[in-house]
């Protein structure tokens, strides 16, 4: 493939992106948490181009976009707690994994081998609007390559992606900046990965504590990798001090960062920034150190983050 076509955010670029979509194209659409690289979750090719444009093991389930609830349910045995979360949060950065409906018609790469769907309805309005126009499921991981820093604006996708890949919709800056977070409602319901939504707000809308999905118990749904989102070069952190030879990206008020994810101590300004700040930092070579983050609130899907990211690499 030659070119990756920048789309416009408006109505024809949503026919367009559409028109690559329903020919079994890959398309980059903007969500609220990060860019998303989309393909039509019915069609086997289509599915498998994701994986391949990725460089993503097949063994790592995607997560399908829907427009809300009524559309999740054809393809998932619904629930009462499913009902209350999307009820309270949807559409939003919050993924649901519940039991696959079967004879759904969606490809068996999606779930890979697994009998539970991950389903999510995205909030921003570009992506809300192309999911209306196609209507149809829409799967979609980060538009990044597999393992690599989450992508937050065209930019980061043109770079990673660009020539692999039929178009990227133009929606700017991702308000969220981490991926959605994930919740399992098996027998109790458990967070399966953090994200944009913090869990002490799931626990509310819950009214009960969330069981937490323990790094031995396998991979039940996306971005569960122990090596994941990580940059070019080496990460180290809880770094109090920047070492000869290291970038600091910083947390508060820190002295010498050469970027700060939030000078004022704000977790969801430093959410919005951590993908971008480290695509900023990362020249491949010099060592990058992150201060220390408050694992509370939005804090935990940051740290979360960067363990991947500061995770041995296979």
């Amino acid at each position: 493939m030659a070119k990756t076509d920048l789309l416009p955010p408006d109505a024809d670029g949503i026919a367009r992106a559409c028109a690559y979509l329903r020919d079994g194209g890959l398309v980059a659409m903007p969500t609220e948490t990060v860019y998303g690289l989309a393909a039509d979750a019915r069609n086997d090719r289509a599915v498998a181009r994701i994986f391949e444009a990725k460089g993503r093991p097949r063994f790592n389930p995607l997560i399908v976009h829907v427009t809300g609830i009524k559309a999740a349910q054809q393809w998932v045995e619904w629930s009462e707690a499913a009902d209350r979360l999307a009820g309270a949060f949807w559409p939003g950065p919050l993924t649901l994994v519940l039991p696959l409906k079967p004879d759904t018609g969606l490809s068996p790469l999606v779930t890979a081998g697994l009998e539970t769907l991950a389903v999510r309805a995205p909030a921003h309005p570009l992506a809300r609007a192309l999911l209306e126009a196609f209507d149809g499921p829409l799967a979609a991981p980060s538009a990044n390559p597999s393992g690599r820093i989450s992508p937050t604006t065209p930019t980061h996708v043109m770079a990673g992606l660009g020539g692999r890949i039929e178009a990227v919709l133009d929606g700017g800056a991702c308000g969220v900046g981490v991926e959605s977070t994930i919740v399992g409602l098996f027998e109790r319901p458990t967070l399966l990965r953090p994200g944009g939504l913090p869990l002490e707000a799931l626990e509310a809308a819950l009214g009960a504590p969330l069981a937490m999905h323990e790094a031995g118990d396998g991979i039940s749904a996306p971005g569960q990798l122990q090596s994941h989102y990580a940059p070019g070069a080496t990460v180290r952190l809880n770094a109090h001090e920047k070492r000869a030879g290291e970038k600091l990206l910083g947390f508060g008020p820190v002295a010498g960062a050469d970027l700060n994810l939030s000078p004022g101590g704000d977790l969801t300004e430093a959410a919005a920034n951590l993908f971008a700040m480290l695509h900023a930092i990362d020249d491949g070579v010099s060592p990058i150190a992150v201060s220390p983050v408050p694992d509370h609130g939005l804090g935990r899907a940051i740290n979360d983050r960067l363990r991947r990211a500061a995770a041995p690499r296979g």
